[in-house]
């Protein structure tokens, strides 16, 4: 209860631009867990995936990568066709799945900062007017409340967008390692793909 009303006294004091700004800490977290999530997996090439995925190794495919496999190694013993076509077709979800809320965390990383600086201005406007009453206290804050709201907005604001920012960038590199690796994978399907029909 002590941290919930010391946390509740925190937002108070920061003005009514901390409420936007905890919704946006909880928008952040929420697209940087399910990207986290989206990105993880054996940590296997995409050959030894592939290989795997056509001696029925992967049941359970845990990543995008692993059920990139199993697609692959369906298709390519029983699809007659164009296989490069029906591949992108099929891995089309796994390319959104992958890329899921990566604008939305860019759009919070930057969007932050600026309600911060949002909320330094607003109460440095407070300091100001109080200081023209010479008030150090008052109901609207005064200069106490005005210094206040203007550090904790910034602080706030810093403090979602730079973790946000470092994982962000992480994910983002993790996400096109993938979209790489699901290219070679493609490849490397339709090599399977020639090789059956050639044999037949």
């Amino acid at each position: 209860m002590q941290v919930v009303e010391a946390f509740m006294k925190y937002i108070e004091l920061g003005g009514y631009v901390m409420p936007p700004l905890v919704v946006c800490t909880l928008g952040l977290w929420f697209g940087l867990g399910y990207r986290f999530s989206a990105v993880q997996g054996r940590g296997l090439p995409p050959r030894r995936l592939l290989e795997m995925a056509l001696a029925g190794e992967l049941t359970r495919p845990v990543g995008i990568l692993e059920q990139g496999a199993v697609i692959g190694a369906r298709l390519s013993k029983d699809f007659r066709g164009r296989l490069d076509r029906e591949l992108e077709v099929q891995f089309h979800p796994l390319r959104v799945e992958v890329g899921r809320f990566r604008r939305l965390t860019g759009a919070i990383v930057g969007i932050a900062p600026l309600l911060g600086l949002l909320g330094t201005v607003s109460g440095m406007i407070e300091t100001f007017d109080s200081l023209g009453d010479m008030t150090l206290y008052s109901q609207s804050g005064g200069i106490a409340g005005g210094i206040s709201q203007a550090l904790l907005t910034t602080q706030f604001g810093l403090a979602v967008a730079i973790p946000g920012l470092i994982l962000k960038g992480l994910l983002d590199r993790r996400q096109t390692t993938i979209e790489i690796q699901l290219q070679e994978l493609k490849a490397l399907i339709c090599g399977e793909g020639a090789k059956r029909v050639h044999h037949e």
